[in-house]
């Protein structure tokens, strides 16, 4: 490598160190873990949602509470609520369509699904945002400029009738093959931006993007810093996948430094992980005995919480307008298995260090303290009180100051040196490190590399006893 090549990567390595994250996409990462609810015509009748109407719309049951208490329970934070899916048909009674509630025979035409399911997640805690798919089969306009419109008026109805919102969630998903639709995506943000400010936008947005796919797998080491392109080929993904030389949520590496050299524009562009708890997005008669199991839920929330993404996990409600018992029983079991994760923290007492100097900081979650570490030698050693067991410890960066840290070690004392238990590549917002359990009362984090200055907000030591 030339001088100039060397001099050209260190430049965008530190312009990489340098990329920030808004205050509304911290405050999605610090959610961590929240709902998704697929409900519409689909649910009354699955496989034939483009072909039927409002008149099979009747909930006889709807409650939203259930839902909400139910996802509290999973440990979730937020519910995103399908309020118009790609069949056209809105949960509330928009004013600019009949294809609504209002021509339902639920609470003769007179209810407001979105509304009730708002109101549950104020009552019980939750923050509420808003799923509204650009594609459209029903409405007449779609193809046209019109459209742009039409949908234009339905976001400004979301954004200004159902309180805040934590998050707008478009879809990449347009299938119609007479009906091309040049989405005006700029104007659709800009309302938004304004109505809701600090709501994020996802999901062909540009606050959050899509992991690259709907199985709930994660990367295993996920940069919130990649290059801009990717937001253009997150607002159509369809078609870029086809395209193998423009980078997409799909790639396997997309914010590596290998991989960053080659772009000038970077931005932070945090990951979600989704996934539904069923087979099916939608509710399908049958699928209560095909839940994903509790390990697996486990799997997927400790490799997308635990590795710098956040988990967007569906639940369909049923046509009575409830989840089923069976959900409701298994994301108990969730929560209960998120919150023994961290029931035995090991910290009570603990002291941290490095290179002589206090940095306790780490050591509680106040995110506005943290330890910046020594550029020339970065490791923070957590003296605990007494030996103590240990197969999970939680690291987290100072993401509001960038994301810096590429590689990182943990390590117990072994005689008069140090014994490595665990590596990795990214922390990020949190990195959940679990390994075989080990009896230790010093544990150091040691940076091998970095991009600039490697800050840590917390470090958290634990015996999970629930992990195998």
């Amino acid at each position: 490598m030339t001088d100039t090549a060397r001099q050209n990567e260190k430049d965008r390595i530190r312009k990489a160190a340098l990329v920030l994250p808004s205050q509304r996409q911290i405050e999605l990462n610090c959610m961590e873990f929240y709902g998704f609810v697929h409900f519409g015509l689909y649910t009354f009748d699955p496989g034939r949602e483009y072909q039927t109407g409002p008149e099979v719309f009747h909930p006889v049951h709807f409650e939203p509470r259930q839902w909400a208490r139910a996802f509290k329970a999973a440990g979730m934070k937020g519910l995103l609520l399908t309020c118009k899916h790609h069949e056209g048909f809105c949960l509330w009674p928009s004013r600019y369509t009949d294809f609504s509630v209002k021509s339902s025979p639920w609470k003769d035409g007179k209810g407001d699904v979105v509304a009730e399911v708002a109101q549950a997640c104020h009552e019980e805690g939750l923050k509420f945002g808003v799923y509204l798919s650009p594609w459209d089969m029903h409405e007449k306009t779609y193809g046209t400029p019109a459209y742009d419109e039409y949908f234009r008026n339905q976001l400004t109805e979301l954004c200004t009738n159902y309180g805040e919102l934590f998050c707008v969630w478009f879809d990449g998903a347009c299938r119609s093959k007479d009906k091309v639709q040049d989405y005006d995506w700029d104007s659709y943000y800009a309302i938004i931006r304004k109505l809701q400010p600090n709501a994020c936008i996802s999901i062909c947005g540009p606050d959050v993007r899509w992991i690259g796919n709907e199985a709930g797998v994660s990367r295993q080491e996920e940069w919130s810093v990649v290059p801009k392109c990717i937001m253009t080929t997150e607002r159509n993904p369809g078609y870029w996948r086809q395209i193998d030389t423009v980078p997409n949520s799909t790639w396997k590496d997309i914010g590596s430094r290998d991989f960053i050299e080659k772009y000038d524009d970077l931005i932070w562009y945090p990951a979600e992980v989704d996934v539904s708890i069923r087979p099916s997005w939608g509710y399908v008669p049958g699928e209560e005995k095909q839940l994903h199991s509790l390990d697996a839920l486990l799997d997927m929330y400790m490799k997308a919480v635990g590795g710098n993404a956040t988990f967007l996990l569906n639940v369909p409600p049923n046509p009575e307008g409830l989840f089923d018992r069976e959900d409701v029983e298994r994301l108990a079991q969730l929560g209960k298995a998120i919150r023994e994760l961290f029931a035995h923290s090991q910290t009570e007492g603990a002291s941290a260090v490095s290179n002589g100097r206090d940095t306790s900081a780490v050591l509680n979650s106040d995110r506005t303290q943290y330890a910046e570490l020594d550029p020339e030698n970065p490791f923070v050693e957590i003296c605990l009180r007494r030996k103590s067991r240990i197969n999970l410890i939680a690291l987290k960066e100072t993401i509001e100051r960038g994301q810096q840290i590429e590689k990182f070690t943990v390590e117990i004392p072994e005689g008069e040196s140090w014994k490595e238990i665990y590596s990795a590549s990214t922390i990020g917002y949190q990195r959940l490190c679990h390994f075989p359990a080990v009896s230790a009362d010093r544990i150091r984090i040691r940076i091998e590399k970095n991009r600039g200055s490697a800050r840590l907000t917390e470090i958290g030591i634990y015996d999970a006893e629930i992990l195998k």
